[in-house]
């Protein structure tokens, strides 16, 4: 199979009609139309198989995580999305894996409101990347710099399950626990609605892509700030306690990644409101810490300093060896 076969045959699906786009797949570039007065809002994300997949994982729920979590990036700015482009390294171009991924990829496309404009393809080691584009009204957009002192640190959802969801993966495992925790790593849920609607309240977010600690740290590196978290308040899923216990569970609350929940800092004044748009959505949103004076990110429990490990992700620092010498 040829290349522009098979752009033509996989992918026009993940095509949908937006009237903001002029010109989509096929040409040279696609010509987009953002709505007057908005601002372009633009993120891309790689994943790599054995760095961020195991290898031989359902093509199917691929597509799902890799989608999922690149628009997660335009919800830390409450961004609305809009178009997204693919580009696709394969080894060989097996109808049997395009095929499952490129349907879930429309499926999921379809889900998110945002449809594929373009792309590119080439042969090599398995590797995807996606850029997503999205638009936000000029001074409506979440950053990271924006945090005070004071301000409560907030987390949507349950932290840590993506970390589990790997985990049971690595450990074949098919506990019912284990089947709530593998969905969570491959299908992170955008928290599009729920940005949108706590954008006239918080100060700064992140979505959590590398863990609690490291990413709460760029905010408050970014804010010219420090950050405390405290550890007993941390949102953790009962299926998460049931397969890792509570002390591996919390450490990887902190540090496992890829929740792809949201993190924002917000006056205290206005946490009533913020859980009052949360549960108006039925989402958890949980205040697990402050911004203060100071640099840097520190943990508690029970009031007293905590001693911890956990430092994040990072593709070029340490790793902990669970992918043949690569986190994930």
């Amino acid at each position: 199979m040829g290349e522009f076969e098979l752009i033509s045959t996989y992918f026009a699906r993940s095509a949908a009609r937006r009237d903001d786009v002029a010109l989509g797949i096929g040409d040279d570039c696609a010509l987009l139309v953002p709505p007057a007065g908005a601002q372009l809002a633009v993120s891309i994300d790689t994943l790599v198989e054995g760095v961020h997949f195991l290898p031989g994982s359902d093509p199917a729920l691929i597509a799902e995580r890799l989608l999922g979590a690149a628009v997660s990036d335009l919800a830390a700015m409450a961004a609305e999305p809009a178009w997204f482009t693919l580009a696709l390294t394969l080894p060989v171009a097996d109808p049997d894996w395009l095929e499952p991924f490129a349907a879930a990829l429309a499926r999921r496309a379809a889900e998110l409101n945002i449809a594929l404009v373009g792309g590119d393809t080439t042969r090599g080691p398995l590797a995807l990347s996606v850029q997503v584009h999205g638009w936000v009204k000029a001074n409506e957009a979440l950053t990271r710099s924006g945090a005070r002192e004071g301000d409560l640190v907030l987390v949507s959802g349950t932290l840590g399950d993506s970390r589990g969801g790997l985990q049971v993966q690595l450990d074949s495992d098919q506990s019912a626990s284990s089947a709530y925790l593998r969905q969570r790593f491959f299908r992170p849920e955008p928290r599009i609605a729920l940005a949108r609607g706590l954008c006239r309240y918080a100060s700064a977010a992140i979505d959590l892509s590398d863990g609690l600690v490291s990413d709460l740290g760029h905010i408050a590196r970014q804010s010219g700030l420090a950050a405390r978290i405290d550890l007993e308040r941390l949102p953790l899923s009962a299926e998460l306690e049931a397969y890792a216990g509570a002390e591996k569970a919390r450490q990887w609350a902190l540090s496992g990644g890829e929740d792809f929940e949201l993190c924002l800092t917000i006056a205290p004044e206005q946490l009533e409101a913020c859980l009052s748009v949360a549960e108006s959505l039925q989402l958890p949103l949980t205040c697990v810490g402050q911004m203060h004076a100071g640099n840097g990110v520190s943990v508690f429990c029970d009031g007293q300093p905590w001693n911890s490990s956990a430092q994040g992700y990072d593709h070029f620092g340490v790793l902990d060896g669970v992918f043949d010498g690569e986190q994930r």
